[in-house]
């Protein structure tokens, strides 16, 4: 019993879970890296006389860097090598939950503000070339993230990364960059995607990602053959379930977590929109107070014998079919 107490890891509990923390060298100095260039820009931004929402420092670096940290470094990344469910809430976290919460902070946008004008039109220019385009592009990045889950799960890819340190930081950092190409091109204030990338079609992308997102676990959960069975079946300890049961349970959590960011996502998108339509309204409203009140006075000169159809019936454009608008509704 001292000998297999010596080699296994006693069976997690919650306390355990919360308590148990190690340290990952690599994710460390990603996060350090990320959040010190994440707050030199806040501070530049603030320098200039600018503001940055506390909000969105708060997201990027609580719920994004903040899930990085978790996922490599709590109790998850403690019995990883023990059981499989924790490696796949790892995965997930860092493809799906990670992402979110750096794209909530807005980086690319806050890169353009804090760097100087030079800076900041490289910064576009990197975004609007061509194999940042190509990579970000919708669809393609969708199936560039389900084509990374389903690699490391139904290919000797994780199986390797048990076995191997290096491969397996390199697999956090592929997870994370493939759940970035879609989420930060969707909700950044940047022009990151091409122009009928509209809202109305960002929230259609966002829902087809959340079916697309939930494919792996169903598959996992459901699938016979064990995922890097060789490596859990030699690994488990005593008090570990049955491997089967193991990977299912696994294989649930990442339906269960895929499903749960899909909302949040969408409603992000869905208010983004709402913004943006009020913004276009408020624009629209001063661009029509501004045509209407030169247009009264010429009106009232040429006196109630001549009878001139109102520009808004004859006139094309945004701001006369409007006031259109408004005149059926009234």
């Amino acid at each position: 019993m001292s000998e297999l107490s010596a080699v296994y890891l006693p069976e997690p509990t919650v306390g355990r879970l919360l308590g148990s923390w190690q340290p990952d060298v690599p994710a460390l100095l990603l996060v350090a890296l990320l959040g010190g260039l994440y707050g030199w820009g806040v501070v530049r931004v603030r320098r200039r006389g600018g503001s940055w929402p506390p909000a969105r420092l708060a997201a990027f670096v609580l719920f994004g860097l903040g899930t990085i940290v978790v996922a490599t470094m709590s109790g998850l990344a403690v019995y990883d090598h023990e059981l499989f469910w924790p490696a796949a809430v790892q995965n997930v976290a860092l493809d799906l939950l990670a992402p979110l919460g750096l794209a909530l902070g807005d980086p690319l946008r806050l890169a353009v503000e804090a760097l100087p004008e030079g800076g900041a039109g490289r910064v576009r220019r990197v975004l609007t070339g061509r194999l940042v385009r190509a990579l970000t592009f919708p669809l393609v990045s969708t199936v560039l993230v389900l084509a990374t889950e389903l690699a490391v799960y139904f290919t000797p890819y994780f199986a390797t990364a048990l076995r191997v340190g290096w491969l397996h930081e390199l697999m956090y950092l592929h997870l994370l960059a493939a759940g970035c190409l879609f989420v930060l091109p969707v909700l950044t204030r940047e022009q990151a995607l091409p122009a009928w990338c509209t809202h109305p079609v960002r929230a259609a992308l966002v829902f087809l990602d959340g079916i697309v997102d939930a494919l792996p676990g169903l598959v996992v959960m459901t699938h016979g053959t064990l995922i890097a069975g060789a490596w859990y079946l030699h690994h488990a300890p005593p008090w570990s379930p049955d491997v089967h049961h193991d990977q299912q349970v696994g294989g649930g959590a990442m339906l269960g977590i895929s499903e749960l960011v899909a909302l949040p996502f969408l409603l992000v998108v869905l208010a983004q929109w709402v913004r943006a339509e009020r913004a276009r309204t408020a624009v629209l409203d001063r661009r029509l107070d501004g045509e209407l009140a030169p247009a009264a006075p010429a009106d009232a000169a040429q006196g109630p014998a001549e009878l001139v159809r109102p520009w808004w019936e004859t006139e094309e454009g945004e701001v006369a079919e409007r006031v259109r608008w408004q005149g059926r509704g009234d």
